[in-house]
């Protein structure tokens, strides 16, 4: 239903697990998976799942310095998506012209995004910094901003996240377990 909108956050400890995880999201009608690049495989992961199936948007996330984001690019990430702003990150994928969704919570940071030529931000950890009261509050100062909100949404309050225009997308670790759970039974 929601399935364009929802940016699972995967963590693989093998890269045999995405042959389970990928075709639970598709399953699930999920069409992107963000492969977390804080684990050995994650890169010989995202190689081999755009590979193998091309019909999703899979890209690399935790990517939080200028050679992480070169490993993940060269392995086909169609989208690049870091914990915090990294300006070594924003170049390359301007360069590459792949979509780069920095986080930012701050106005500082949001400014800096803008500066950069981003309009699109993770809000990690979204539960912590205010949810969708502080994206809100923040919206006003920045109209141009729309927010993918991560930590916090999940299955229960997706809908009132997606109700609002400035959302692009959630995102969430807990997608990944419902759409396993489903996948399972």
């Amino acid at each position: 239903m929601y399935g364009d909108k929802i940016i699972p956050v995967v963590t693989l400890k093998t890269v045999e697990e995405r042959n389970e995880v990928l075709p639970a999201l598709k399953n699930d009608g999920i069409m992107n998976a963000e492969i977390c690049f804080r684990t050995d495989c994650a890169e010989e992961a995202i190689r081999l799942s755009v590979k193998e199936y091309p019909e999703m948007n899979v890209g690399a996330g935790t990517v939080i310095n200028g050679e992480q984001c070169k490993k993940a690019l060269a392995a086909g990430a169609k989208f690049i998506v870091s914990p915090g702003l990294s300006e070594e990150v924003a170049k390359i994928c301007k360069e590459k012209g792949v979509p780069y969704y920095p986080g930012c919570v701050t106005p500082t940071e949001i400014m800096k995004a803008i500066e950069l030529g981003f309009t699109v931000v993770k809000f990690f950890p979204a539960n912590v910094y205010g949810g969708l009261k502080a994206m809100k509050a923040l919206s006003a100062p920045f109209p141009q901003i729309k927010f993918i909100p991560t930590g916090g949404v999940d299955g229960g309050n997706i809908e009132e996240y997606l109700a609002w225009d400035k959302i692009y997308a959630v995102g969430g670790s807990s997608f990944v377990k419902e759409a396993m759970a489903k996948w399972q039974k």
